[in-house]
Parts: structure tokens; C-alpha cells; sequence
């Protein structure tokens, strides 16, 4: 709307978003700081002054940013609107973003690249719902330096009583979630009070002026000192270079680094950085800049790609935490189908589950089964495909994403991995020079001889669910009507082969991938192989399945946690509940149940005896063979 001059400045530039509930005066307040600091033009005063005559009212500074018909009918801001003006210290973007719950969509959007907020408040109306939800917003994108504008202190007769009342209400809420407002000022936009001189009429107050204020924000450095992140926009053939085009999100970049390329997971070096419309070829590359680089050698790399330095790279995964704000009309769906669109990556993802449902008025978490529109909530996020990101926290850039469903975007959100393995060890392969060996025994031949099919059976579920006694029980079972039968149990594997993992996320990952291979090989041998795990992550059964292929059945052994509690066989829950033990599995740390297992079987329903006959049963009718399928005459060894 106002153009900045193409004169360069080197005064800091800081990004400001002007939030708030409608009616506060957000568009007056910015109107009327564009007039004292001299940035609107003679003629734009004079149609403002002309417009506001015309309506029979004083002189309306909202119509400087209003530019819709709509808009100055109903007097409410639809767009965002960005306007650029100066300070003698700053120059500045103004955000004036809609204050509507209809238009919080676009307030997202305008709000997503600010430095810095202002939240304005009505001195009359105090601190309201829509208040509290742009306060909150504010904090889901990370923007921690936030200024309070008490606005129309003129309508409650400059009354200092009344701004201690509103700016004490604010305070305590943000302070909540975790923001520290950086000053509180009493103004009032419409006639000009402390907006860029001190008002005659709040002699009480000797705090700074609007103007004055933002002064003391800090512009948002370039997170060059980060990790490196390279988001790869596409590749161009160019003369005889292929050149990869994308922005730099975060770290530095220079040609002979050796970068890596998530999720693929194939590395080359930097042999030249690329820029265009430059004489000159740069030497490195920042963040918040858009280049081109070529590579040492030609490995495959497409749009989507993250790129980064080999030994600080982003997390792999397939599922994450997120907080979002659901904008669409129609309400979240669990299993529903949607797009996920995180920096140039893009894949379909589900809503695997809701943890709750966050009231902005009250902070207060609640558990539900959908999320409404212009509503907050925690969610599990499932990819289909693995994305390569960071923690929201970490750079912000590489952790918030946008959901779409079709053409319209229903959701935007901030990601954390707690409770969640980075997958990146999974997908790595560091062996070199290795040839596999076929074996001259057949898996036929081994289920002829042993009468059975080698299979991994995977007892998943929460601790104390039963998962070992079952697993025992059965074995002995299958044992005794002489099938070839072993259990790998949870902590006697983790007496010997895995003694030396832990119980973070990642250790749990390498755990089961280790069980999950050796399971395979008892499986390959000709024998069933009963696992008792707690295997919390569907991404890492998944990876065993893959492995152990028809031979996998996935058997989920069911039990709320309460009743886990209850049993509590090894004191597990009482440790972790007194803080003793932490990221336990049903408590503190996540256990994705299955979705779809070759077998449920409940205990917290059924005896145990009952349990056991119904696995053997299935067991039978899967891996036993007949006489029909045996094989006598079949070479079992060559016997060369």
C-alpha cells in the first residue's frame, strides 16, 4: 500500500505484526503513528480528512489502511495489509492483521515472518476472548518480543486505575504461555496520546512512547550461526551445469562444503555457489538467501530435498508431534487424508490421534475426538513418506507446516518430536563391500523337516499387558506338540545383546531394529520366533514387518492403562509416576497402538488361559503344515 523509497537505508529493519479483537483500534493505532511520524502523504491526510467529513465523524485513520469497500462499511480489517515507515532508529514493516475470528487465517499469514508483536487492547472492553487467541497465536509462532497497547484511554477519562486493571489482566495471561511483554502503553490512537510524543492528558505515565518502544525491539538476525539448511526450490539444466536452486533457511554455505541431502541421504560437495543478476561468484551463502549451487558429482536430488552439513543434520521421521490452529469450516478428521507442506517438502499425511484440545481463554487442556474451526490442539501428525524437519524451537523454519485438503489450507502448525526417535540411523547404511551368500537349505526344506513354518510372531503392547507370561506360556505349548520355538523377551535382551541401549527414543528404534533382525533369522532357520516388546512405534514394527516379510505376524496384546497400572508386575508404573523413571512408555512417553494386527487379543477381558489357547490356535492354523504339504523326496543338503 505505501511503497517503500528504493533509496537503501542502513537504519535495522524490524517486522512488526499488530494483533488484536476487533473494534480495538488496531488500524487507527497504525493510521494515526503513520501520521506523527510524517509517512502519509499531504494528499492521503487530505482524502482521509475529505472521506471521514463526508461520514459525519472525526477524522478516521483506519481508512489509511482500509482499502476495501468492505472494509470501511462494516469497519473491519479484512486483508493484511503491509505498510512500511520510519523512526530516526528503525525502519519498519507493519503487519495491520485482521482481528475478526473470520480473518484469522490471514492473520496467521501476515503474522508467520514477524520480529515482533503489538497487541492492542480496548481500556473500555479490557481483555477479550479474541485477545487471549491472538495472544496465544503470537506465542504458536514464536514471537517473544511483544509490545501491549491500551488503546482508547481518551473513553476512559485517561483513568490510571483502569490501566493497571487491563494491563495487570494481559500481563498475567501471557505470561502463562511463556511471553514477557517488553513494555504496556496507555494510548489512544484516535487523538494521538503517546504515540510519538509524551500526552498531556497521562502525566502518571512515564514509560515510552509508541515510537519510542518499537525503537528498543531487536530486528530479527539472520540465523546464520544455526545448522545449515538448504531448501531445495528444483533443478535447472543451465549451459553445461545442473544447478540447484532453493534458500538457505538457516547456517552458511560455501563451496567445497559437503553437504547431505535429507531424506535420500546421498552427499556431494559445493563446487560453486550460483547467483543471479551478480558479476561477481559468491564465495558463500547465508541464511534468508536464494541461490543455486552445482555439485561435485551428479547424485540425485529433486525438489523437496534438505539439504545440510553431514554432521548436523535434520531429523527422518514419519510421524511427530504439532500444535495447530484449524482454520477450515469443516472440523479435523482423524484418518483423514491431507497434504502436508513443510518448506518445499510436500507428502500425504493423517491425523493419527488428538492428545487435546486447548482453550485459549483458559489454557486448560481438554481430550476430544475432533478439532473445530479457530480451535488449538496438540496432535500425532503420520507421514506416509519420510520428511526430513527440526524442532520447532530449534529453527523455526525447518519445524512449521502448513496442512491443505484439496486447494485449501485447513491448518497451520508448529512441530516437536518429545517422546519421538529420530529415524535417520534406520535409513543409513554404512557397511561397504558386502556380498550376500545364499543359503543351500531351502525354507521349504526346513518346513518339511520341521513339520511348521518359521515365522516371527510380535507381541506388541503396553507394560504389563502380559506380553511375557503369554509369550512363555505359549512357547511351552508350541514346544510340547514339538514345534521349533523360541522367545525373545524384552529385558533378557537387554541383558546381552542390547545391554548397551537406553530407553530414549532413538535407543528404543535401534532395540527393535536389532530384535527385528535377529527375529528374521530365527524365522529364516525354520523356527517361530515369539517376541515380547513393548515396541512403542509403528515405524519401527513396520521396519520388522518389512524385513521378516510374509513371515511377520503382528500380534497386539491389549490392556488399558489402568489396568496395567494396576498389575504393575515390576513396579514400573509406581517408579515412573514418583519421576523416577522417565519417558516411560503409557505415561510419558508415547505408545502408538496398532491399527491393523494380524491378531488382538485382550487381557483385560479374558483369563489367561484363554489368551494362550487363542494365540496357539492361531499360530497353529498359520505355520503348521499337513500331510499334503510335506516334501519327502526334497534335498534337503547338497550333499557334494
Amino acid at each position: 500500500m505505501f511503497e517503500k523509497s528504493n533509496e537503501r537505508s542502513e537504519k535495522p529493519l524490524v517486522k512488526l505484526v499488530v494483533v488484536g479483537h476487533v473494534d480495538h483500534g488496531k488500524s487507527t493505532l497504525i493510521g494515526r503513528l503513520l501520521y506523527d511520524t510524517g509517512a502519509l502523504p499531504p494528499e492521503k491526510v487530505a482524502e482521509l480528512e475529505a472521506v471521514s467529513l463526508r461520514r459525519g465523524m472525526e477524522t478516521e485513520w483506519s481508512f489509511a489502511l482500509d482499502a476495501f469497500q468492505a472494509e470501511r462499511d462494516q469497519a473491519v480489517t479484512i486483508d493484511s495489509t503491509q505498510v512500511w515507515f520510519s523512526s530516526s532508529q528503525r525502519d519498519y514493516v507493519i503487519i495491520d492483521a485482521p482481528g475478526h475470528r473470520e480473518f484469522l487465517k490471514n492473520m496467521i499469514s501476515g503474522a508467520a515472518d514477524a520480529d515482533a508483536g503489538v497487541l492492542v487492547v480496548d481500556a473500555v472492553e479490557g481483555v477479550r476472548e479474541q485477545t487471549r487467541r491472538h495472544g496465544y497465536l503470537l506465542h504458536l509462532l514464536g514471537i517473544r518480543q511483544v509490545a501491549i497497547a491500551i488503546n482508547k484511554m481518551d473513553l476512559v477519562n485517561y483513568d490510571a486505575r483502569r490501566f493497571n486493571e487491563v494491563s495487570l489482566e494481559i500481563r498475567q495471561y501471557l505470561a502463562e504461555i511463556g511471553i514477557e511483554p517488553s513494555i504496556v502503553i496507555p494510548l489512544s490512537g484516535r487523538a494521538g496520546d503517546n504515540i510519538a510524543s509524551q500526552s498531556e492528558n497521562m502525566r502518571w505515565y512515564d514509560g515510552p512512547t509508541v515510537v519510542a518502544a518499537l525503537d528498543q525491539l531487536q530486528p530479527s538476525s539472520r540465523p546464520d550461526s544455526q545448522p545449515l539448511r538448504f531448501s531445495v526450490q528444483d533443478v535447472y539444466k543451465f549451459d553445461a551445469r545442473r544447478i540447484i536452486a532453493g534458500r538457505v533457511e538457516a547456517g552458511t554455505l560455501k563451496p567445497g562444503d559437503e553437504v547431505l541431502f535429507s531424506p535420500s541421504n546421498r552427499t556431494a560437495k559445493v563446487r560453486s555457489i550460483e547467483s543471479w543478476n551478480r558479476s561477481d561468484t559468491p564465495l558463500e551463502a547465508r541464511a534468508g538467501q536464494s541461490i543455486g549451487v552445482t555439485l561435485d558429482e551428479q547424485i540425485f536430488v529433486e525438489r523437496g530435498s534438505l539439504g545440510s552439513h553431514v554432521e548436523d543434520a535434520p531429523m527422518l521421521t514419519t510421524v511427530f508431534r504439532a500444535t495447530l490452529f484449524w482454520l477450515a469450516q469443516e472440523s479435523l478428521t482423524l484418518g483423514k487424508n491431507y497434504s502436508l507442506k513443510l518448506g518445499t517438502q510436500q507428502t500425504s499425511v493423517q491425523i493419527q490421534s488428538i492428545t487435546r484440545v486447548i482453550d485459549t481463554d483458559s489454557l486448560a487442556g481438554r481430550d476430544a475426538e475432533t478439532v473445530a474451526r479457530n480451535a488449538v490442539a496438540e496432535v500425532v501428525v503420520r507421514c506416509r513418506s519420510v520428511v526430513a524437519l527440526d524442532e520447532y524451537r530449534d529453527i523455526a523454519s525447518c519445524g512449521r507446516f502448513v496442512l491443505v485438503d484439496g486447494y485449501e489450507t485447513v491448518a497451520g502448525g508448529v512441530i516437536s518430536m518429545e517422546g519421538y526417535p529420530d529415524q535417520r540411523s534406520a535409513f543409513a547404511v554404512r557397511a561397504t563391500n558386502i556380498t550376500s551368500v545364499d543359503h543351500r537349505v531351502t525354507r521349504v526344506g526346513r518346513a518339511t523337516r520341521n513339520q511348521h513354518k518359521g515365522g516371527v510372531i510380535w507381541f506388541t503392547g503396553l507394560s504389563g499387558a502380559g506380553k511375557s507370561t503369554l509369550a512363555m506360556q505359549v512357547e511351552q505349548q508350541l514346544f510340547n506338540r514339538g514345534y521349533h520355538v523360541y522367545v525373545l523377551d524384552g529385558d533378557n535382551v537387554r541383558g546381552g545383546l542390547n545391554a548397551n541401549l537406553g530407553f530414549s527414543p532413538e535407543d528404543r528404534t535401534e532395540n527393535i531394529r536389532r530384535v527385528g533382525e535377529v527375529a528374521s533369522l530365527f524365522a529364516d532357520a525354520g523356527m517361530i520366533c515369539i517376541t515380547a516388546f513393548i515396541s512403542p512405534y509403528q515405524a519401527d514394527r513396520d521396519r520388522v514387518r518389512s524385513s521378516a516379510g510374509d513371515s511377520f505376524r503382528e500380534i497386539y496384546i491389549r490392556a488399558d492403562v489402568d489396568t496395567c497400572e494396576q498389575r504393575d508386575p515390576k513396579g514400573l508404573y509406581k517408579k515412573a509416576r514418583a519421576g523416577d523413571i522417565s519417558e516411560f512408555t503409557g505415561i510419558s512417553a508415547p505408545y502408538e497402538a496398532p491399527s491393523s494386527p494380524e491378531l488382538l487379543v485382550d487381557t483385560a477381558k479374558n483369563p489367561v488361559d484363554d489368551c494362550v489357547a487363542q494365540i496357539v490356535g492361531y499360530l497353529e492354523s498359520e505355520f503348521g503344515i499337513g500331510p499334503a504339504e510335506v516334501v519327502p523326496s526334497i534335498k534337503l543338503v547338497d550333499q557334494r
